[in-house]
């Protein structure tokens, strides 16, 4: 009994042997009448038998599926088919057919890469350009280039989720980005170009048509990956995440007032504000010059119960640096306004009727006090708002003629 089974094994294997030639047979032939839908049909019916194959024959099998995939455009099962190609080879230490092969890959990749480059640029079909991209760096792990690409059109795409996946593999394996650029001048117009590669540029200023060789080397995309990263877990409201890439942005880069600003903007988000005017504070010293971020840090402060000095010290900094920005002028005006809260509030249900008076002559000189910051603010940016506001000011204030001025202005304003 024994026997009998171990000869029926044996000659299970003997039938499955030739059915893998046969198989391998029929798809060689194909190609080479380049009937690449038969090989590839054939070489799906041997894929089954692929653990059983020697190391030669399944090298063969593999560069088989390479030439039938290309053949009928499977771009994907055809880079699997080479990547397993040369991890036979690799490991075998037997290399025949990957050579032969990678020159078929390259022109997919070129294929691939261009129709990608104009679903990009000239389509803006940053979904399907993003597949391609993706496609271009399966076939060609390499070309790392091509998955930045492909995370850059997930992101214009929107698609968010796909686009943080690429950028972390991006991290993940160190990209920097860094590539060289050779330049040299055209003798007959004098113009600088691109030349693609050393041996062309170099080949062209041999020959004679340009001169002024000069190579530059580009600066590192690592810190604007993880931009990218922070940028995109905000966007999916992930914010502690998007702090802690942040931060390992700035590390690399503690002076870039981009950076800080960023993440200042996720404290905000976390509604962290002492967070959020630490780095506001940080920015003024990279920025002295920015009138933003006074404003800002008035802003912060305008909130503050005994702040409001500090808050309007910002404000006129603020104006200081930019004399017309009339968002400072009327944040001055708020500030001051903002006393009127305190004293309403001892004026409800007073029955001293001389204490009143005393407390409503107070509010006369906030309003007299506030008064020419919010004008200097509708001189400079009129809203429907402001005119609305200074109308009940002069009236309250007896401003007869201003008050007619502006009541007519705001009807012309509809």
């Amino acid at each position: 009994m024994r026997k009998q089974v171990l000869v029926i094994f044996v000659s299970l294997i003997a039938v499955g042997l030739f059915a893998q030639k046969s198989e391998l047979k029929t798809a060689e032939k194909a190609i080479k009448k380049s009937d690449y839908r038969t090989a590839s049909t054939a070489l799906m019916a041997a894929k089954s038998l692929v653990s059983n194959m020697d190391v030669k024959t399944r090298a063969k099998f593999h560069y088989l599926e390479v030439q039938a995939y290309k053949g009928v455009r499977k771009y994907e099962a055809a880079a699997t088919a080479f990547k397993n190609l040369q991890d036979v080879e690799n490991t075998s230490g037997r290399k025949k057919y990957a050579a032969t092969a990678k020159p078929m890959v390259d022109e997919m990749v070129v294929e691939v890469s261009n129709r990608a480059a104009t679903l990009f640029t000239k389509d803006k079909d940053f979904l399907n350009a993003a597949k391609d991209f993706l496609l271009a760096y399966t076939l060609d792990p390499t070309d790392t280039a091509s998955l930045q690409n492909s995370a850059l059109s997930s992101y214009n795409a929107q698609d968010f989720e796909g686009a943080l996946e690429k950028y972390r593999q991006l991290k993940d394996i160190g990209y920097t980005g860094i590539t060289t650029i050779y330049y040299a001048k055209e003798k007959a117009t004098g113009i600088e170009r691109n030349l693609g590669s050393k041996t062309q540029r170099d080949n062209m200023v041999r020959l004679g048509q340009f001169k002024e060789p000069r190579d530059e080397v580009t600066s590192s995309k690592k810190a604007s990956i993880i931009k990218y990263i922070a940028a995109i877990l905000a966007k999916l409201d992930r914010y502690k995440e998007a702090v802690k890439m942040i931060k390992e942005a700035r590390a690399q880069d503690p002076d870039d007032l981009n950076l800080l600003l960023t993440e200042a903007d996720f404290y905000i988000k976390l509604e962290k504000m002492d967070e959020f005017e630490k780095l506001l504070k940080k920015a003024v010293e990279l920025a002295p010059n920015n009138h933003l971020l006074y404003y800002n840090l008035g802003i912060i402060n305008s909130d503050k119960k005994g702040k409001e000095e500090e808050a309007m010290g910002y404000f006129k900094k603020a104006i200081e640096l930019k004399p017309d920005y009339a968002d400072a002028y009327s944040s001055m005006y708020r500030l001051i306004i903002a006393k009127e809260s305190e004293i309403n509030d001892q004026m409800e249900g007073l029955t001293d009727f001389d204490k009143y008076d005393d407390l409503q002559a107070k509010k006369i000189l906030i309003y007299k006090e506030a008064l020419p910051y919010l004008e200097k603010a509708d001189s400079l940016k009129r809203t429907v708002e402001t005119v609305k506001v200074l109308k009940s000011l002069y009236e309250i204030l007896e401003m007869n003629d201003k008050a007619k001025e502006y009541g007519e202005i705001l009807d012309n304003m509809g």
